[in-house]
């Protein structure tokens, strides 16, 4: 009966980390998509917002480490419950990054509108890219919850597209840069702005990896994606 009462516990403890980890995705989720919003519509206000809500996400990875750390120290957990732990604290940094840079976004926006004509810029093809990186991202989130392995890997390779996103946007703005110098400042916070989106699907990415490590035990950081595609058909 003790030992039932000390693992019910601990699963609890478990749990609220977790919904931890969900409240702080959420935040940073909501921040991409406002961040997106502010771009498309030139809004000082929702970008204000999007600064404002980086002090709550800082504070809530302060909250998740503190928690991790203590059911480390008090429950010495082993095996898969160790991975979950360390998945979960790896997880939130870059949850916590992607807020930053939605943040960027944000100051970016804010440039950008007190600058030169910044309707004369494709800001409007980031929308693309922005929503790409939120997908991915509340897809991330959604695998995490339910330590879905095939969910993660395919997020690996949809990452891909918004790189190839990226990529294109790039050479555009060189263009337009080209075409009129007086375009190059605005130029460059848009350029900014879809480094910061590239980021974060880089970020969903390995949260992707962290799934599979909590359910594998294999860390596939830095692996090629058709090893791991090979590895987990392997595996099941």
């Amino acid at each position: 009966m003790p030992d039932k009462h000390l693992s019910s516990q601990f699963d609890a403890e478990l749990n609220q980390i977790s919904t931890n980890v969900m409240e702080i995705g959420g935040l940073v989720e909501s921040q991409i998509r406002q961040a997106i919003y502010a771009l498309s519509n030139f809004s000082v206000e929702v970008a204000d917002d999007v600064i404002v809500t980086e002090n709550r996400v800082n504070a809530l990875e302060v909250e998740i480490d503190r928690e991790i750390a203590s059911v480390i120290s008090r429950r010495q957990p082993t095996a898969r419950d160790l991975r979950l732990l360390v998945a979960m604290s790896k997880t939130t940094a870059n949850l916590e990054r992607v807020g930053d840079e939605a943040a960027k976004i944000a100051r970016m926006v804010k440039s950008i509108i007190d600058g030169v004509a910044p309707r004369a810029l494709p800001s409007s093809d980031l929308r693309v890219c922005g929503e790409l990186a939120s997908g991915l991202l509340r897809k991330a989130l959604d695998a995490f919850a339910r330590l879905d392995v095939p969910t993660a890997v395919a997020i690996l390779r949809e990452d891909d597209m918004i790189d190839q996103e990226f990529d294109g946007f790039v050479r555009k703005l060189i263009t337009y840069m080209m075409e009129d110098p007086r375009t190059i400042s605005a130029s460059l916070d848009l350029l900014f702005i879809a480094k910061a989106i590239e980021r974060i699907g880089d970020h969903s990415k390995n949260i992707a990896e962290f799934i599979i490590y909590i359910v594998k035990g294999e860390d596939v950081r830095h692996t090629p994606l058709a090893d791991i595609e090979a590895a987990m058909n392997t595996n099941n």
